[in-house]
């Protein structure tokens, strides 16, 4: 196994690079999982890393060492803790990152059957526990507009806690356009809605329009919606948190399909 010490590394600085950067990402299709339950979610859909980075607590990891076995064609580094520290966003590193190669979805919205379509969602937590709700609730798809926060962040991910691999998700998308082709109900979430989620029919071919956390979604998109739909509250908040509102329309339409 190599052992990297320096800053000066070629590999460490490409991965330093990979870690800050969007751009860097998309430039290169490749991103970072760091820790132990990203990294098994992403051996459980069948695919395997490029490259795994260690730390030195790392070799003595019982759970680690289970992974390292399941990943064993993957060339693995012992990076220096300070440097391995560098790489990681979590105070108490896990010990363990993994450089994969981002999934390329296939197929398109015409063959989606339960599908999501973020508008302009710019808070990584909110990405990430939106995309983590729609693999719990079995979406097929997801499509981010443009001006959404790039979904392969290490935030994103971890907020995701592995639903990315279990997705399709399609990024710099126009929407307007996969809306258009959607073969099924468009459901748009509005504060100005008055009709109710809990009164509206998710039997069918289903997308929710989700959009940005303050602004909400586009007039153009709201003009496509089959329906515009809310969330009746009984509090007197004025509106959810955006990745709250969506569990709560994924999970009611898959509330509906498993009734007789």
């Amino acid at each position: 196994m190599k052992h990297i010490q320096s800053r000066d590394n070629p590999l460490f600085k490409e991965l330093t690079k990979l870690a800050g950067s969007a751009r860097q990402r998309g430039k290169t299709g490749q991103t970072l999982l760091d820790g132990t339950h990203l990294l098994a979610a992403y051996l459980d859909s069948g695919k395997q890393p490029q490259h795994i980075l260690l730390n030195s607590a790392a070799l003595h990891d019982a759970e680690i060492s289970a992974l390292l076995e399941r990943a064993a064609g993957a060339p693995m580094t012992q990076l220096d803790d300070k440097l391995f520290a560098e790489l990681s966003e979590l105070k108490t590193p896990s010990g363990i990152l993994a450089l994969i190669d981002l999934p390329q979805p296939a197929g398109t919205i015409a063959e989606s059957r339960f599908a999501l379509l973020l508008e302009d969602i710019q808070d990584p937590g909110n990405l990430g526990s939106m995309l983590r709700s729609a693999a719990a609730a079995g979406c097929d798809a997801v499509f981010l507009s443009t001006g959404s926060a790039d979904a392969w962040s290490p935030k994103v991910l971890r907020a995701a806690m592995g639903g990315h691999f279990s997705l399709r998700i399609y990024e710099q998308q126009d929407l307007l356009s996969v809306a258009k082709a959607f073969p099924g109900a468009l459901l748009a979430a509005s504060l100005q809605a008055t009709h109710s989620l809990y009164d509206s029919d998710l039997h069918g071919n289903v997308a929710f329009l989700i959009g940005n956390e303050g602004a909400g979604l586009s007039e153009g998109l709201l003009n496509l919606a089959t329906n515009k739909i809310t969330i009746p509250m009984q509090g007197k908040i004025e509106s959810l948190n955006a990745a709250a509102a969506t569990a709560i329309c994924l999970f009611e339409a898959v509330r509906q399909r498993q009734s007789p």
